[in-house]
């Protein structure tokens, strides 16, 4: 019997009740891509009962080879091996959720594999499994825990579409950091996603107003790395998906605008295999601890594409902006790596990513990083202070270009991660370089219609 992650999940039994109970009617398959987004099919219940719990179900090989715009991106490579070979996605049986915002639904999250039912290594979930084992091989046990951020526009997303995203009225008028007030005006929209939230097992900690107009961000419980992930993945349709039915948008863009953008708060620690502390010790900090940010300053340049993995994802790290750029640790936000060293609950917080990363590659890269720190014994330097200015330290790829060539030449990465990997996100960032320089953006025409 699946041992399920809390009490709101679906045991196979709870489902296949439901179902012949017509409570279920749709059952909603579904795997995560390389942008973060949920991608499958809706499956009738009584096929999904009869023919699909068990067997999984076939997809496109080429899902995991677009980009946003769903082209492919990489067609000399994983498309090559798997566009006329169907992948199967497997079910994962612990991933079984209610979904309160859609009558009938439940929703299972999957695993993709190949015809030997090997996982794809590209797969994000794939690579996120294969450094918690990493991890649990060393004996560890990693937890994990995500802040993100978004703004909420008055606007529906046709209406944003047809303006070209331009002159959306933001949900909340002023700049309001944890107002009670502002985050009351738009309190129906925000209670059903806490609720429907809650109610398909993610537990939600806190949602407030942030800095930015119709800015919010919300806080999720702290556990198992890929629970984390699996919950973010599913958090973000849900709520656009409900934002939606409210005559709402939703955007977790880095940067919407030349206000503040749209962070996603990382956190993060190691437990023995018995559940013990150990970044924490009667006293202060361990060696683990010490070793394990080491590693994650020591391959931030190299891995930031997968903190960072859009052109849109660099715009945050402007000038004067709150989003950190020195390659350094502290107690305060001005850090990439901000440490969290008071007790027994001693954690790291990575506050590069923004509101488009990819949770399954942020986490995994993270673990890597910080088992590379451990591996090599690595010491860790002094840390940022309030005496010390965050240029004496040195920063994080400023550009999307810049972060695609570090992946790419990283021997770190291709230790860590596979030749595959790094080679198919590499691509990735390719895709990504080639469609923007080809882009005739608003700031050209406005600049050089008339006056060139």
């Amino acid at each position: 019997m699946t041992e399920l992650r809390n009490a709101r999940y679906l045991s196979v039994h709870d489902l296949r009740r439901r179902i012949n109970e017509g409570d279920v009617d749709t059952v909603l398959v579904a795997f995560t891509d390389l942008q973060g987004r949920l991608q499958g099919e809706r499956v009738h219940a009584t096929y999904f009962a009869e023919h699909v719990l068990d067997q999984g179900i076939a997809a496109p090989g080429y899902l995991l080879a677009v980009d946003l715009d769903m082209n492919i991106a990489d067609p000399d490579g994983l498309v090559a091996e798997q566009t006329d070979q169907e992948m199967t996605l497997v079910l994962d049986l612990q991933t079984i959720r209610l979904l309160q915002h859609q009558p009938g639904a439940v929703l299972v999250q999957c695993d993709v594999v190949g015809l030997d039912r090997t996982p794809v290594v590209q797969s994000p979930r794939a690579i996120l499994k294969q450094q918690v084992k990493v991890a649990a091989s060393r004996g560890y046990h990693v937890l994990a825990s995500t802040e993100l951020e978004f703004m909420i526009f008055n606007n529906s997303y046709e209406e944003a579409r047809s303006t070209r995203y331009r002159d959306l009225a933001a949900a909340s008028p002023y700049h309001a950091d944890y107002s009670i007030v502002v985050g009351s005006r738009i309190e129906p929209v925000l209670r059903t996603i806490r609720n429907a939230a809650y109610a398909a097992g993610i537990d939600v900690r806190t949602i407030k107003p942030r800095r930015h107009l119709g800015q919010h961000g919300i806080s999720f419980g702290y556990q198992d790395a890929l629970a984390t992930a699996d919950d973010h993945a599913v958090f973000k349709t849900m709520a656009k998906e409900i934002a939606a039915q409210h005559g709402k948008a939703i955007t977790f863009m880095p940067k919407f605008d030349e206000g503040q953008g749209n962070a996603c708060h990382i956190q993060l620690s190691l437990r023995g295999a018995d559940g013990s502390t150990v970044f924490w010790r009667i006293g202060g900090r361990t060696k683990v601890f010490d070793a394990f940010v080491a590693g994650l300053l020591a391959t931030l340049y190299d891995f930031t594409l997968l903190y960072a993995p859009n052109i849109n994802s660099y715009k945050r790290f402007a000038g004067g902006s709150a989003a950190p750029m020195a390659i350094a640790w502290g107690l305060d936000d001005r850090c990439a790596i901000r440490v969290l060293v008071r007790d027994q609950s001693a954690r790291v917080e990575n506050r590069v990513p923004g509101g488009d990363v990819n949770p399954y590659l942020a986490v995994a890269a993270m673990i890597a990083g910080g088992l590379y720190g451990l591996d090599h014994d690595l010491e860790l330097g002094a840390g940022l202070t309030g005496n010390v200015h965050p240029s004496d330290f040195p920063s994080i790829p400023r550009t999307l270009r810049e972060a695609r060539q570090a992946f790419a030449a990283s021997q770190i990465a291709r230790a860590a991660f596979g030749d595959d990997v790094v080679d198919h996100y590499t691509t990735m960032a390719d895709v990504e370089l080639d469609a923007f320089d080809a882009a005739v953006t608003d700031w050209e025409l406005r600049r050089s219609f008339e006056r060139m």
